[in-house]
């Protein structure tokens, strides 16, 4: 494939191969989380599902911060490939993967520090609390090769090559399944199993990455690179922190109303978490288009081809329709079939009925969280990010304040009834930015 296929194939033609690799990528990174779950939920028992779930949303902030810091800083390095400047490309890439290596060792050690805190302020149910506590510390300890992971993919997606991170998933995926099955079913680890698989698994996936990365640096012209460059990381931070937040505002929203669902009891936390496995696949393709919108929009503002960027927008919203009917009809269809996979046929009925109410009402709303990330793809691939941020602000204010104001009082349905309205006011924004033109205004080469 021609390195430069983002500036030159058809809009959508170069959006598809583009965003498939990292789709399918970003399903098999899902499998940690869902293998978790789904063995221990089979194998140890709903509580332990419970436990692994109050620390879902938890985990998945850190996940966030690192997706979201890797994206913010492959728009640079997406740029300077468009651009041909090898030389600031390498620097850019080098000085992201040190300062969120940095990071991540510091959310470590608070993480270590802070999880039972934590846990508690989240009101935690008694009965999985301790499983929880232990599931998050090991989690932390893996905390370093999550981040570098992460941002290494970043790197490939932003030089086009979103097949060699895919490549790195399918492996690690699959080695982390063996490894949940044997520590947990063979060696009966319980939720200490889960994690360790994940960690071990993360790790040589991280490693493997930052060699091959290494090699395709080597194989460009122009200088070597500084593992340290002081002048690309004022720019790099004005897209990674909105971007970090951006990834996070659900997660973060999740954690807050995490709370709220915690309080209905463990058997409703084990129902709402399987959900929650469910809904983090459905966003993955509305995600996958939103971060290949990003760097298609950097690469080809790098160019020059500012015209092209608007052609993109437009058909990764066709994407977006595409993909958003076809997760309406699963949902629809097999709501009681998709929380078995974690439930099992056994369990209770308020765990059954909660997974399937939440996916029930979701199926009809998961085109505007693609909506959504389409245009906040476009915004931060060019680097507008004041109403990116308010966007998302928005978002994550919307969703914590209607459920925590209405859920306790008539009950847990109003968790998930604040979720389309804090994406579609998320897009509104977003798209009204997008109308104003301005982006077109704020790389200046």
């Amino acid at each position: 494939m021609d390195r430069d296929y983002l500036i030159q194939k058809k809009p959508l033609n170069a959006l598809v191969l583009f965003s498939l690799p990292i789709i399918i990528g970003n399903l098999f990174q899902q499998t940690y989380t869902m293998a978790d779950s789904a063995i221990v939920g089979r194998y140890v028992g709903e509580q332990a599902l419970a436990a692994v779930g109050a620390s879902y949303s938890l985990t998945n902030i850190f996940i966030c911060v690192a997706i979201g810091g890797g994206i913010g800083s492959s728009v640079i390095v997406s740029r300077y490939f468009g651009s041909q400047k090898y030389g600031r490309m390498k620097a850019a890439a080098y000085t992201a993967l040190t300062v969120f290596l940095l990071v991540s060792l510091f959310l470590a050690g608070f993480g270590l520090l802070f999880s039972r805190p934590i846990l508690a302020a989240l009101n935690t149910p008694a009965d999985v609390f301790d499983m929880a506590a232990q599931y998050l510390n090991i989690y932390f300890l893996g905390l370093p090769f999550l981040f570098m992971y992460n941002v290494l993919s970043s790197m490939f997606n932003a030089l086009g090559k979103s097949k060699i991170p895919l490549g790195f998933l399918i492996f690690s995926s699959v080695f982390n399944i063996a490894l949940d099955l044997v520590l947990v079913t063979r060696f009966h680890m319980g939720v200490a199993g889960a994690a360790w698989a994940t960690l071990i698994a993360q790790g040589i996936s991280a490693v493997l990455s930052f060699l091959v990365l290494l090699l395709q640096f080597r194989s460009m012209e122009g200088e070597r690179g500084k593992w340290f460059a002081r002048e690309e990381l004022l720019p790099m931070m004005k897209i990674s922190l909105p971007s970090i937040l951006q990834q996070s505002t659900v997660s973060i929203g999740m954690t807050l109303v995490q709370s709220v669902v915690n309080g209905f009891g463990s058997e409703a936390l084990a129902g709402f978490s399987a959900a929650m496995r469910i809904e983090s696949i459905c966003v993955v393709p509305m995600s996958g288009i939103g971060n290949a919108v990003s760097s298609y929009t950097a690469q080809n503002i790098g160019a020059g081809k500012q015209h092209r960027v608007t052609e993109g927008y437009r058909a990764a919203n066709k994407l977006v329709i595409f993909c958003a009917v076809l997760i309406l009809l699963v949902l629809e269809l097999f709501p009681r079939q998709l929380i078995s996979l974690f439930l099992g046929e056994d369990g209770t009925a308020v765990a059954m009925e909660t997974g399937q109410g939440y996916l029930v009402f979701m199926g009809f709303f998961f085109c505007l969280i693609g909506f959504k990330m389409a245009v906040d793809g476009l915004l931060r691939g060019a680097g507008d990010m004041k109403m990116f941020t308010v966007a998302n602000l928005t978002n994550l204010t919307v969703r914590v304040a209607v459920a925590m104001a209405f859920a306790p009082r008539f009950g847990i349905a109003f968790v998930w009834y604040a979720v389309p309205i804090g994406w579609f006011l998320n897009w509104a924004i977003s798209f009204f930015q997008y109308r104003t033109g301005t982006w077109k205004r704020v790389y200046r080469g």
